[in-house]
């Protein structure tokens, strides 16, 4: 984990990697919670039995916004500001689900801080994130994500 004492640290630290978190092992009992969170039950993510006999992955897989929403919890890993009260999501410039995560799969999150820039009360940072499969060619989402920080 990298560790910075206050915004102007961090921002020094802008194009550069954040490193790679541990992997996460996606459960079925995630997708659940995340299908009763949202209402999104269709059957290639929460019906293990349909999805081994109908869907061509041959498992659920987790929903696309599952993945994505786990930002937060693995950037939580890479980083910590130490003079930062809050960030707020602000939203994304781009974000594509490029592999589907079947349940069971382990995912883990590269970050790189694209830029930081000073706003009235804080910073507005433009953090790129890669979720990668273990031992998938190919990543599951890429995501270029605006967050506010606040001191």
């Amino acid at each position: 984990m990298k560790i910075f004492t206050d915004l102007e640290h961090f921002s020094a630290h802008a194009g550069q990697s954040l490193g790679e978190t541990d992997y996460l092992t996606i459960t079925q009992e995630m997708v659940n919670l995340f299908a009763e969170a949202t209402g999104d039950h269709q059957w290639i993510h929460t019906d293990p039995v349909r999805a081994e006999n109908e869907s061509p992955f041959g498992v659920p897989i987790a929903h696309g916004f599952l993945t994505l929403s786990l930002a937060p919890k693995l950037m939580a890993q890479l980083y910590r500001i130490d003079s930062v009260g809050m960030g707020i999501n602000y939203g994304a410039n781009r974000i594509r689900f490029t592999n589907v995560v079947p349940v069971g799969s382990r995912l883990r999150m590269k970050a790189m801080l694209k830029t930081v820039e000073p706003q009235d009360k804080g910073v507005r940072v433009i953090m790129e994130c890669v979720f990668e499969l273990e031992h998938a060619s190919k990543p599951a989402c890429i995501a270029e994500l605006i967050i506010l920080l606040f001191e």
